[in-house]
C-alpha cells in the first residue's frame, strides 16, 4: 500500500490552529510565508512518498544486520539516506550559520511526520541526530559547533545519545560510564551502553556519541553526570576525520518492530579508553541530555502520529477494496465493500479523530515553542515556554499510546488478514509498540505532567488552559452535543488538577496512582479541544472545498460523541479509584 501525504489537513491544522501567520511574523521566520511552506510541505511528501515509503515493507524482511563489529543497513538505506541530507531535511529548524534552513518548528513538524509515516525505522537515524544538534547548540563550545554542527546537519554525519547501561534503564542515577580526565582537554571514556538508537551503521562517514559518564571526583547520584562527545572516528582540528576511536557495537537487539533500525550495545574503552570532549561544565550531563530528551520526546509523539496515520490510510484502503456481507440496512442484495458497514466505519472514524486530534495538539505546541524562542515580548516567550513544556509529556505519552490503539484497529479493519505478516498491518502494530517505551516510557511521561508541570506552578498553565478551553466552548453555541461533551471534559479535567494540586503532598501514593490516567485525560480533553477548534474553522470555510471541510466537521463531532465522554470516567477512576491501586500487598501479586 503506497502512502499518501494528508497535505491538505497539515496546511488546515497549520494555518487555522497552529497560527502559522503570527509564527511567520516572529523575527528570523519572515521567509515561512504560505507559498514557501507549502511549496516545503509539497516536495517534503514528493521525496517521502517515492524513496522513502517503499523502504518501509523491506525493512520489516530484510532489518538491519550486524556482523564482527559492522552494521549493514537495510538495501535503500544508505542512498535514501544521502539524498535525505542532500535535500536538505535534517536540517529544515537548524540555524542557517552552521548550514541549516533555519524554518520554525510548526514547519519542521510536518516534514518530520511525513518522514516518520514514510517510514518509522529509517526515521529514528534523523531524529536522533536532531537530539544531538540540540544539545550542542545549547551547550557546546564554539569549536564543539564548528566542528560537529555543520556536519550533522548536512548529514554527513549522524548523532546518537548514550544514557541507558545493562544497570541502568531509567535510573541514571546508577550510572557507572566513567570518563578519566587526560591533562590536555581530552577524557578517556570507559563502559558499556545499551539500547543505542543506530549506534552503529553504514550510511554515514562519522557518528557522533553523545555518552553521559562520570569523573572520577563526580558526587553520587544525578548530579554527578557529565556529558561527552565521542565521535566514532576522531576528528581535527580542521575538521577531517581520524583514527577509529575505541567505541565498539558488540551486538544489536533482535526486536518486535522497527527492524531496520539498529537498535546497538555499545562498548566503550576495551582497548585503552575511548577518546571524548566534556560538553559544558562537569556535572550538569543530565542537564544538558535533558535538552536532547525533550527534543526527541516531541519527535516520538509525531512517531506515534505518523504510525497511526500510515495504519489508517492503509485501512482505509483494504476497507474500499475489501467485499463481504451484504449491508445490514438492505440496501444491496449482492455482498458490498466494508466500508459500508457501520462498525467498519466506527472504527475508521475512531482512527481519523484521534489521529487529528493528536496531530492538532502537537502542532498548535510546535507553534508555542516558536513562540517561546522568538517572541519579541519576554512575558509572552515564557508564557508561550509553559505552554509547550506542559504538552510536551501529553504529546508524548498521549499520541504513543494512541498509537497502540490506532495500529490495532488497522489490524482489526483487516480482520484475519491483518495477522497475516504479508498486508503489513501488522507492522504498523509491532512498529508502534515500542513508542510508549522509549525515551520514557508513558508513566515517566506521567510522572513528569504532575510533578513538574502540574505540582511545580500550582496547577496554573493547567488552569490556563482549562480557561482557553472555556472560551472555545463559548464560540460552540450553533453546536449544543459538541459543547456539552467539551465542557464535561474541561470539568472533569479542573477536578483532577484540582485533585493533584490539593493531595500531592498529603497522599502522594494516591496522585501518582492516577498519573497514567491523568495525562490519558489530558490528551482526550485537549484533542477534543482542537478539534473543536477545528470544526469552528471549517464551518466558515465550508464553500472553498465542502467535502474536505464537511468531513472536518464530521469527524470533530465524532470525537465529541465517542471519544469526550472517557473523560469523565477517568477522572472518576483518578479522584476516586486510587485505595484499589494500592490495595495489595507486594506479596498478593
Amino acid at each position: 500500500m503506497t502512502y499518501r501525504a494528508p497535505l491538505k489537513d497539515m496546511l488546515f491544522v497549520m494555518n487555522e490552529l497552529a497560527g502559522l501567520d503570527a509564527v511567520s511574523q516572529l523575527p528570523g521566520f519572515e521567509e515561512a510565508t504560505p507559498d514557501t511552506v507549502q511549496a516545503v510541505l509539497e516536495e517534503a511528501a514528493r521525496f517521502n512518498e517515492q524513496v522513502v515509503a517503499p523502504l518501509n515493507r523491506i525493512g520489516d524482511t530484510d532489518p538491519s544486520s550486524w556482523k564482527d563489529g559492522e552494521v549493514r543497513t537495510t538495501p535503500g538505506f544508505r542512498d535514501a539516506f544521502r539524498q535525505f541530507g542532500e535535500g536538505g531535511w535534517q536540517g529544515v529548524l537548524h540555524p542557517a550559520e552552521f548550514g541549516g534552513q533555519g524554518l520554525p518548528k510548526l514547519v519542521a513538524t510536518p516534514c518530520n511526520e511525513m518522514l516518520n509515516t514514510a517510514n518509522l525505522s529509517f526515521a529514528l537515524c534523523p531524529l536522533l541526530t536532531d537530539g544531538a544538534i540540540e544539545a550542542l547548540l545549547t551547550a557546546g563550545t564554539d569549536a564543539q559547533k564548528n566542528t560537529f554542527l555543520p556536519k550533522l546537519i548536512s548529514g554527513e554525519w549522524t548523532g546518537t545519545m548514550n544514557l541507558t547501561e545493562p544497570q541502568a534503564g531509567s535510573d541514571l542515577a546508577a550510572v557507572r560510564t566513567r570518563a578519566e580526565p587526560q591533562g590536555d582537554g581530552t577524557y578517556k571514556v570507559f563502559g558499556t551502553k545499551i539500547f543505542i538508537t543506530y549506534g552503529e551503521h553504514d550510511m554515514a562517514k562519522n557518528i557522533v556519541h553523545l555518552v553521559l559518564a562520570r569523573t572520577p571526583d563526580a558526587p553520587e547520584g544525578v548530579k554527578g553526570i557529565s556529558l561527552f562527545i565521542v565521535p566514532k572516528f576522531l576528528v581535527g582540528d580542521d575538521g577531517s576525520l581520524g583514527a577509529r576511536n575505541d567505541v565498539h557495537c558488540v551486538s544489536i537487539e533482535h526486536k518486535l518492530g522497527i527492524k531496520a533500525s539498529p537498535t546497538a550495545v555499545l562498548q566503550f574503552g576495551d582497548h585503552g579508553g575511548a577518546l571524548g570532549t566534556l560538553v559544558g561544565e562537569e556535572n550538569r550531563g543530565l542537564e544538558y541530555m535533558f535538552i536532547m530528551m525533550n527534543a526527541a520526546r516531541f519527535s516520538v509523539g509525531m512517531q506515534g502520529i505518523a504510525v497511526s496515520e500510515r495504519a489508517y490510510q492503509q485501512a482505509v484502503a483494504f476497507a474500499r477494496e475489501r467485499v463481504q456481507s451484504r449491508p445490514v440496512d438492505g440496501s444491496a442484495r449482492q455482498a458490498v465493500t466494508i466500508v459500508h458497514h457501520p462498525d467498519i466505519k466506527r472504527m475508521l472514524m475512531t482512527m481519523r479523530a484521534l489521529i487529528e486530534g493528536a496531530r492538532a495538539v502537537a502542532y498548535v505546541g510546535a507553534a508555542a515553542s516558536d513562540a517561546a524562542h522568538s517572541h519579541p515580548d519576554a512575558d509572552e516567550r515564557a508564557r508561550n515556554q509553559a505552554f509547550y513544556e506542559f504538552l510536551v509529556p501529553v504529546i508524548k505519552g498521549w499520541s504513543t499510546e494512541m498509537s497502540i490503539d490506532v495500529t490495532s484497529l488497522g489490524v482489526q479493519v483487516h480482520g484475519g488478514m491483518g495477522f497475516i505478516e504479508e498486508t503489513g498491518a501488522a507492522q504498523h502494530y509491532r512498529d508502534a509498540r515500542i513508542l510508549p517505551i522509549y525515551e520514557g516510557t508513558t508513566a515517566i511521561q506521567a510522572n513528569d505532567l504532575v510533578g513538574r508541570k502540574t505540582l511545580r506552578d500550582g496547577g496554573a498553565m493547567a488552569r490556563d488552559i482549562l480557561a482557553r478551553i472555556a472560551e472555545t466552548e463559548a464560540a460552540l453555541s450553533g453546536h449544543p452535543a459538541v459543547r456539552q461533551q467539551l465542557a464535561r471534559g474541561r470539568e472533569a479535567l479542573a477536578d483532577v488538577v484540582a485533585f493533584v494540586v490539593e493531595n500531592a503532598k498529603a497522599d502522594p501514593n494516591a496522585v501518582f496512582a492516577g498519573s497514567v490516567p491523568y495525562l490519558r485525560l489530558c490528551g482526550i480533553v485537549l484533542s477534543g479541544w482542537q478539534m473543536a477548534r477545528a470544526l469552528l474553522a471549517a464551518e466558515t470555510r465550508r464553500g472553498d472545498d465542502p467535502s474536505f471541510y464537511d468531513a472536518k466537521v464530521a469527524t470533530a463531532q465524532f470525537y465529541a460523541q465517542h471519544l469526550l465522554p472517557q473523560a469523565t470516567a477517568l477522572r472518576d477512576a483518578i479522584v476516586e479509584g486510587a485505595a484499589s491501586v494500592n490495595a495489595l500487598s507486594e506479596d498478593q501479586f
